[in-house]
């Protein structure tokens, strides 16, 4: 057990939730930064909550009164959809908001170990699968170049003023507590509309990872990453086609209706994600939600949040 303190940004959101209990599991004192109230803030997880709206001169106190061994930063903008309507807000959401976070680490805490929470989205439609983090990056939407961004950022405050830095290319996460996205889309459409149709074709294919797994999976590199600017994939390592996913949730919710699909893929969305996973499992992770089991869970969920019941 470590009572090693770590701050993590975004602490109020789907995955904040996760790593900040996963890290109090682990003996570390949690501190908290988000702009939620704080009825909203995971407080039970927490040594000590923030609410702050990032960036903020106060950073530099908590910084320096805090004195944090590992920065995990889950803030920022999250929706391929709404960098497209709006990218100057996901660009200041996301590459100026991580840029300001590592200028303020270079000056008041240099040791801090930061890791970038960023996006299979800087692969963009990959040339083949699995995707490993040495292929070429080619966003094809807002959001992807903003996290490409932030990478780079991250490469540039190791490189020049050698603060220890990491990103984690994360695919597609799900787990309960995330209302939106295509599971949560397709249980809602199911439960409340008891009509499915979803976009594409249904031959799209993701790489999903579990909430629970993405948690654990930031705990081992916190710990293990050699920190030099690197980029980690993080998924299971499975490609599972949108029909096959929908499949599974619709089979959970026992429905037993009909299941469309449009034929239009929106823009910014890539086609194929399945992703190699080999340098993070030489940290030690290995995925332990099997997407069967985690949609089951998921669907339980989703029924109670809608329905009540």
């Amino acid at each position: 057990m470590s009572s090693q303190p770590v701050l993590v940004t975004g602490a109020a959101g789907f995955i904040g939730r996760y790593v900040v209990r996963h890290f109090m599991e682990q003996g570390w004192t949690v501190v908290g930064i988000d702009n939620s109230p704080p009825e909203n803030a995971p407080l039970e997880n927490l040594t000590v909550y923030h609410r702050l709206q990032l960036p903020d001169s106060s950073l530099k106190s908590i910084l320096q009164g805090t004195s944090p061994q590992v920065f995990i930063h889950c803030a920022g903008r999250a929706s391929v959809g709404l960098s497209v309507k709006a990218p100057e807000a996901d660009f200041y959401g996301n590459t100026v908001l991580t840029f300001e976070l590592l200028n303020a680490l270079r000056l008041y805490a240099p040791q801090c170990r930061f890791i970038l929470l960023s996006s299979a989205a800087v692969y963009g439609n990959p040339a083949s699968i699995p995707i490993s983090e040495d292929q070429l990056t080619a966003p094809i939407s807002p959001y992807g170049f903003h996290k490409l961004q932030c990478e780079q950022i991250c490469l540039e405050f190791n490189k020049l003023y050698q603060v220890p830095t990491a990103a984690v290319r994360i695919f597609s996460a799900y787990g309960p507590g995330l209302r939106r996205q295509v599971l949560w889309d397709i249980c809602q459409k199911a439960i409340v509309h008891h009509s499915v149709q979803l976009q594409g074709t249904g031959q799209e294919s993701r790489d999903f990872i579990h909430a629970l797994d993405i948690a654990k999976a930031l705990f081992t590199i916190a710990n293990a990453a050699v920190m030099k600017g690197e980029a980690y994939n993080l998924a299971a390592g499975r490609e599972v086609t949108i029909a096959e996913l929908a499949g599974l949730v619709l089979a959970a919710l026992e429905y037993q209706g009909e299941l469309k699909f449009d034929g239009k893929v929106p823009i910014g969305n890539p086609l194929h994600w399945q992703a190699d996973i080999s340098r993070l499992q030489a940290l030690g992770f290995t995925p332990s939600v099997a997407l069967e089991r985690g949609v089951r869970t998921l669907a339980n969920w989703c029924r109670a949040e809608l329905v009540g019941v």
